[in-house]
């Protein structure tokens, strides 16, 4: 009997081993990044005295590998077993963790730069495995509340992350900090023996010289479907908004507030935690609505939100509006994953997932390395309401595959 035929309630979504374990795996591989993200900017900025230069190299280091591998990450997992990738990418995580740590210790502090790059890297295979494990073994009307479930334990990390992280570096300093990163990847790869068995076969030696076909096929398959194809568009135009917001945050707070850096992380807070409980909302709800309603929901509430923090000059005002905008974000991440799933075949997901993800990621780094050009050209306003027109533009984008259905993708769930 299978998890259709068994009930799709909630309870049934919890008591799934494969969800159990997969949560467990991204609490401590959260805990890592977040811990890693923070002690490395820390680091940096008091070795460089500020230097923007050297802190740009950051967010370099961390989305480069993204654009650049996803692609062949997507391809690969589509060809290898899900459950041993995601196991092989956290243990030479770990691996390389504590490499990195020892060239640190013994006096060269730019390897710091190398936890980032090489964790961005090997995340671009094992997140498109966890994406074909996620329709194997969860129903497809769970599916939403499923990424709803993720969504709510990134809002979670979005308010505790920035605290653990600098209270990590600031009581034990730089090497205890990578020294938990590479702990908890290792714990996350053991955490992961525990998956059920995926029974998906690793391709045949007859077609493991295909590498370039497959490749290809992805980018097909994208195009070939209306919704797929949409999908990408709003990706580009939601990437170069976030992008922007992201890289002037901290001249809303200077410039608009009139507030010291440091308020900077108030202002996250609120977010995450709105995002935390509007991700629990969605699940509610997650399956009377389709993914892409939710995701212009999502895009037309960041549109104004945005524009409104570009304007506001007033402390409450600001809060309010990133209480509001957390509240309805998870709409966007819940949206395009559940369409992802739902609208790709179960032996091509990482592959879509590797050609759309790029298209994201690579608008949010072209926008944020213009950001600053743009901030001395334009006033915070103006920049923010262009923002605000991107996000809007990504919602029409969403009206003409508003009303499609799902293709029958042979969903099939194992027992677990």
């Amino acid at each position: 009997m299978n998890r259709h035929e068994k009930g799709t309630n909630a309870s049934s979504l919890f008591r799934n081993r494969f969800l159990q374990t997969i949560l467990l795996s991204s609490v401590l591989l959260q805990i890592g990044i977040w811990v890693r993200n923070f002690a490395i900017l820390l680091y940096v900025a008091e070795r460089t005295n500020n230097d923007p230069y050297a802190i740009s190299l950051i967010s370099v280091a961390e989305f480069a590998p993204i654009f650049v591998f996803s692609f062949i990450g997507g391809t690969f997992a589509d060809r290898w077993r899900p459950k041993r990738t995601m196991i092989w990418c956290d243990l030479l995580s770990a691996v390389s963790v504590f490499v990195v740590l020892l060239t640190i210790h013994y006096g060269s502090w730019q390897s710091v730069y190398l936890v980032a790059f090489i964790s961005a890297i090997l995340s671009q295979f094992s997140q498109p495995s966890s994406m074909r494990l996620f329709k194997y073994h969860v129903a497809e009307e769970q599916l939403q509340q499923g990424m709803a479930l993720f969504q709510s334990l990134m809002a979670i990390f979005m308010v505790l992350g920035p605290m653990l992280g600098t209270f990590i570096y600031s009581t034990f300093g730089l090497e205890t900090s990578i020294a938990v990163m590479g702990v908890v990847f290792l714990l996350s790869a053991l955490v992961l023996i525990r998956l059920p068995e995926d029974n998906m076969e690793a391709q045949t030696a007859a077609v493991k010289g295909q590498f370039r076909k497959e490749f290809i096929e992805g980018f097909r398959y994208v195009w070939q479907s209306q919704v797929l194809r949409m999908l990408g568009l709003a990706f580009i135009l939601a990437g170069l908004a976030v992008g922007i917001a992201q890289a002037l945050n901290l001249f809303i707070v200077t410039e608009r507030l009139g507030r010291s850096k440091e308020f900077l992380q108030y202002l996250l807070m609120v977010n995450g935690a709105a995002m935390l409980i509007g991700g629990g909302i969605v699940a509610v709800f997650a399956k009377r609505v389709p993914p892409q309603v939710l995701l212009a929901i999502g895009m037309i509430a960041g549109a104004f939100c945005t524009a409104i923090v570009g304007y506001s000059t007033s402390v409450p005002l600001t809060l309010t509006v990133q209480l509001l905008n957390g509240l309805v974000f998870p709409c966007i991440h819940i949206g395009i994953s559940t369409m992802i799933l739902k609208w790709s075949h179960a032996s091509i997901v990482g592959r879509v997932n590797g050609v759309l993800n790029p298209m994201f990621v690579g608008m949010m780094v072209i926008s944020m390395s213009f950001a600053g050009a743009l901030k001395d050209a334009f006033s915070l306003s103006t920049i923010y309401g262009g923002a605000g027109l991107l996000f809007l533009l990504g919602a029409l984008v969403m009206v003409p595959i508003m009303n499609q259905k799902a293709p029958n993708n042979a969903h099939t769930v194992v027992e677990t």
